[in-house]
């Protein structure tokens, strides 16, 4: 109904929306789903009827999910309204994802190979689509695209696809469960682990981008972007190989899918670290506690990087010190990740569904619900909380109490999904360091502004990645700097900057998020691109 991701909360927002919009967006064949009706009570004092329903839109099929609460009228009587209503587009009108009865029909004998090289290469046609970033976003938008009859090449600058997960440390595992993870077409098997080493997720990378015959070019780069200020496509220039064999194409959509700063480190500057003796390094450059036995290891940050990488040093026997600059929420993946995201589980719905559901919770009213889940969470968790504050571990509860979400969706940090480091800081086998900030570098190690020093052998700042904003102005230069919105993070509806939508440039796109995030929205900004392409929509959004 938008042509955007919008939350509109009181009448005198809400009116105005449906009186310009009902009457374009042509709702009918409105249709609910009896089977999805029932009664929730996740709390004695809250309870709403949750029911999903579907209908037709002018720009296809669309689905929705309707929250009614019980309001108790003047009269003293009960009436049921209307808490919360999500519409979603599901498809275009006339442009089908070609999957299903949809796929291709025909036998293909000992031609496919010499198809799919030609595909690869565009000996045959252009790509309508550059993708920048060959990671689980990338990956994503380019199947979604491909099924809607978009040809894209995605461009990695690495050697193999899942790069980014490959070499990173070797104790990277991620801490939400398989059943959020699930990838557009291609889930996971059922004999998946329920949380995924980041080596075992590179080689799924690598595989479904083969088995869903996606267009990459590996070690490739962009060697110049630019876009004609009249039609508004790009010219983009590849570079390939060592060679560097350049190619040159003329598309008419750039998606940037570069993840968290684009890989791009963020590195303090102390005074001194040229003086230290030792080695300093950031978290995306260590690859295994081993190179470190026999020495002195200090790591800056207590998030989820900080965690693994001390547990690591630790499980070795090294001399671990965690350097906590500031507090940190902390759960237990035990206890946290059943609570925030139940309706993702073994005997859950559907993924798609489990989607929408999700997503009919908007950020602000999350927000809310996450106060109350953090307490119940926290009281589960009590013992390993109060082992920490016992030992000096500051911790923190996110904004307003809310916790892990509004951590994650603003800052993609301040958190720690506890999978064991926190009972190793309990018992001593992970050092703490926080009763002072970092002054400066000596040859031997830290000083503090307390005057205190920590003497070791390796730094390691486990500090976080550049904003994503600042890796679109590296790959395009600065004269888009004043151009490109905010990526990342949330606006006052408590909706994503930039992700997905318009990102302030036309026909510049920048998909991120984690695998469910992915899965979820990729479909939508697919649907744009293959609206603008065929003409069907003309890039206007409700903006009131």
């Amino acid at each position: 109904m938008t042509w955007d991701f919008r939350t509109f909360q009181t009448k005198p927002r809400i009116r105005p929306f449906l009186q310009s919009r009902l009457g374009t967006s042509k709702i009918t064949s409105l249709s609910l789903n009896d089977s999805t009706v029932q009664l929730e009570r996740p709390y004695p004092d809250l309870a709403w009827v949750q029911a999903l329903f579907t209908f037709e839109a002018a720009a296809g099929k669309a689905s929705g999910v309707v929250r009614l609460v019980p309001v108790l009228t003047s009269n003293g009587r009960l009436e049921w309204k209307a808490h919360t209503v999500l519409t979603n587009l599901e498809g275009l009108r006339g442009f089908p994802e070609k999957i299903g009865s949809l796929r291709d029909q025909l036998p293909n004998h000992g031609k496919w190979l010499e198809k799919r090289r030609r595909e690869i290469e565009f000996l045959d046609e252009e790509p309508k689509v550059i993708i920048v970033g060959a990671g689980q976003s990338g990956l994503e938008i380019a199947a979604r695209l491909k099924y809607l009859d978009v040809p894209a090449l995605v461009v990695e600058r690495h050697p193999r696809i899942g790069h980014n997960w490959r070499t990173r440390y070797e104790a990277l595992c991620l801490h939400d469960s398989v059943w959020y993870d699930h990838m557009p077409y291609i889930p996971f098997p059922p004999s998946w682990p329920v949380y995924t080493p980041a080596m075992k997720l590179a080689d799924w990378l690598e595989s479904y981008a083969h088995s869903l015959e996606l267009n990459v070019w590996t070690s490739s780069d962009i060697a110049r972007a630019e876009q004609d200020e009249t039609t508004k496509k790009w010219t983009i220039t590849i570079r390939r190989g060592e060679a560097g064999q350049e190619r040159t194409f003329t598309v008419d959509h750039l998606v940037c899918a570069l993840g968290i700063g684009g890989g791009f480190p963020r590195m303090p500057v102390y005074a001194g670290m040229e003086q230290f003796s030792g080695r300093i390094i950031h978290s995306a450059h260590h690859k295994t506690a081993r190179d470190h036995i026999g020495k002195k290891v200090v790591v800056v940050g207590s998030c989820t990087s900080a965690h693994d990488i001390c547990a690591e040093h630790a499980e070795q026997g090294i001399d671990v010190t965690m350097v906590q600059r500031s507090p940190t929420y902390i759960m237990s993946t035990k206890e946290g990740i059943p609570r925030l995201l139940a309706i993702y589980s073994e005997n859950g719905p559907p993924t798609d569904v489990a989607d929408r559901i999700n997503a009919s919770y908007p950020n602000p009213l999350m927000k809310l619900m996450h106060q109350r889940l953090v307490k119940d969470i926290a009281e589960a968790d009590k013992d390993i909380l109060q082992g920490l504050e016992r030992v000096g571990f500051k911790l923190g509860w996110g904004e307003d109490g809310s916790g892990f979400l509004y951590l994650a969706w603003k800052k993609a940090g301040g958190y720690y999904l506890d999978v064991g480091a926190s009972q190793m800081i309990i018992d001593g086998k992970i050092k703490l360091k926080n009763d002072s900030l970092i002054d400066h570098f000596t040859e031997t190690g830290i000083s503090f502004q307390d005057g205190s020093e920590l003497k070791c052998d390796v730094v390691i700042f486990a500090t976080g990645y550049d904003q994503p904003r600042d890796a679109v102005i590296r790959l395009l230069g600065g004269k888009f700097s004043d151009k490109v919105k905010p990526i990342w993070g949330l606006n006052d509806e408590g909706e994503f900057n930039g992700n997905w939508r318009d990102l302030g440039v036309p026909n510049l796109w920048y998909m991120i998020g984690n695998l469910a995030l992915c899965r979820f929205h990729s479909k939508h900004l697919a649907m744009q691109i293959k609206a603008l392409q065929e003409g069907v929509w003309d890039g206007s959004r409700y903006t009131a």
